[in-house]
């Protein structure tokens, strides 16, 4: 009896040469700016010089034109801080975790997801800088000499984590980042070489750090990528988990739990590969990269969504359950509050876009439609915002004082901010689609298939119609 197992699907479709994914990839690198690429990245910069217009105005005023109050010290700032660092957990588990487990379906996803990740990242970073109130003082962040005797930095405060979280994240991403884009940028400089276009030539030449392809360079390249993925795999756990600690040890009814770290983290990722899915859905239509970001791609990333959707919607039913469990009065006054108090509709519309609407992911109709998949990765990260003001503000603005009681309604300038991170995020977004390969081209070449020997061709006679050199 013949068996034959099951083969998968193809990760690239209707390729078969090496010099064709050169090509393809290269294309929108080496093509004039389009009319539509250069309206998007305006506009994109246009907001966010508005957003950093009002970071200014907020500098020079103070935290006084912000919406907060006694009861609500944290309000859009730290939400949208936690929002930006969650969303970039997707480029960290596609690069590293996925690479560690030899996950061959990130070879093409995994470029863009990078870059994602340290715009994100970039965004994040500015809230908790400003929310400082006093940003020239942050020098003080470091353990330095200075005129009041040493100052030594204060471990104990959430904000210092936080300096620790954002730049060892910054900073291993983006070396993992450039790391990867070293082959493929020597490669830039040999086209441009050939085009005589010397000036992009010499630039992607000095990006490219002399890279040759020899057997020496890849071997290290090999050992260094690992090393990295090694490192940022606990970055993908910890970071997230520092954020949330922010969190979890105050003594604050809501947030006072253990079960933040975890949930935490599974709502990054749900949150990051929904991000993920917004733009390459984009990016495969404009670019036309179909046949590098294929259906499985996209499937593989609903999967996920679905995992860590439900792993979400399970968190938020433990919380429910253990402040009915505890026996703590303010427990239980802050979830029934956070659910039928006077922001019910924030957690309606984030348990709405969180739990519900990624189950629709089951059906596998769903999961291989574009436009359902760009429609519901939307839901997904205005579910994750909101939830990150459902935590934050339900729980302060009810305190354990009546008479102290108030509620927060974000000013102009809050939401203007907020709107310039992702004008900031996708002018890095445009801008990085225009002059870096989007895709990993050396780790796409090893999923092409060579065909297979046609019939009629006898054994030990080499089929020289598909060779590649």
């Amino acid at each position: 009896m013949h068996v034959e197992s099951s083969v998968r699907t193809k990760l690239i479709t209707n390729v078969n040469e090496y010099t064709q994914i050169t090509d393809d990839i290269a294309r929108p690198i080496e093509a004039a700016p389009n009319k539509q690429w250069m309206f998007w990245t305006i506009v994109s910069a246009i907001v966010m010089t508005m957003g950093f217009a009002l970071i200014g105005w907020t500098l020079w005023e103070g935290i006084g034109v912000w919406g907060l109050n006694t009861e609500v010290g944290w309000g859009f700032d730290i939400t949208n801080f936690v929002f930006w660092v969650g969303i970039g957990h997707a480029g960290t588990l596609i690069s590293a975790v996925l690479l560690l487990f030899r996950q061959t379906w990130r070879n093409s996803i995994n470029r863009s997801a990078e870059a994602m990740t340290i715009f994100a990242v970039l965004c994040a970073a500015i809230f908790p800088t400003i929310h400082a109130g006093r940003v020239w003082d942050l020098i003080y962040f470091g353990p330095l000499p200075n005129t009041r005797g040493t100052l030594w930095d204060n471990f104990n405060s959430p904000l210092m984590w936080d300096v620790f979280a954002i730049s060892t994240y910054l900073t291993v991403s983006l070396v993992f980042w450039y790391l990867g884009m070293i082959p493929d940028f020597a490669t830039l400089r040999d086209r441009f070489k050939r085009q005589g276009k010397t000036t992009a030539s010499n630039v992607y030449g000095i990006a490219s750090f002399g890279w040759e392809g020899s057997a020496r360079n890849w071997s290290r390249f090999e050992i260094i990528s690992l090393i990295l993925a090694g490192l940022c795999t606990p970055l993908v756990l910890s970071v997230h988990s520092i954020v949330s600690m922010d969190f979890a040890t105050s003594v604050v009814p809501g947030w006072h739990t253990t079960i933040f770290p975890p949930y935490f983290v599974a709502g990054a990722i749900f949150s990051g590969f929904g991000m993920v899915q917004t733009l390459l859905v984009i990016m495969r239509k404009v670019y036309k990269l179909e046949n590098y970001i294929t259906i499985e791609h996209m499937e593989n990333m609903a999967k996920i969504v679905l995992a860590t959707g439900s792993i979400v919607g399970l968190a938020y039913s433990t919380e429910f359950f253990i402040a009915w469990y505890s026996g703590s009065f303010f427990e239980r006054y802050v979830f029934i509050n956070r659910a039928f108090g006077d922001y019910w509709w924030a957690y309606f519309a984030m348990f709405s876009c969180n739990v519900i609407t990624p189950q629709l992911y089951w059906s596998k109709a769903i999961r291989q439609n574009m436009t359902v998949t760009f429609i519901l990765s939307i839901f997904v990260n205005i579910g994750m915002w909101f939830e990150r003001f459902v935590i934050i503000v339900t729980s302060l603005h009810h305190d354990f004082l009546p008479a102290r009681w108030a509620n927060y309604t974000p000013t102009f300038v809050e939401i203007g901010i907020f709107i310039g991170t992702f004008g900031l995020f996708f002018t890095c977004f445009f801008l990085f689609s225009k002059f870096l390969p989007t895709i990993n081209m050396f780790e796409v070449k090893t999923l092409l298939h060579h065909p297979r020997k046609p019939k009629g061709i006898p054994n030990g006679v080499k089929d020289d119609s598909h060779s590649h050199h």
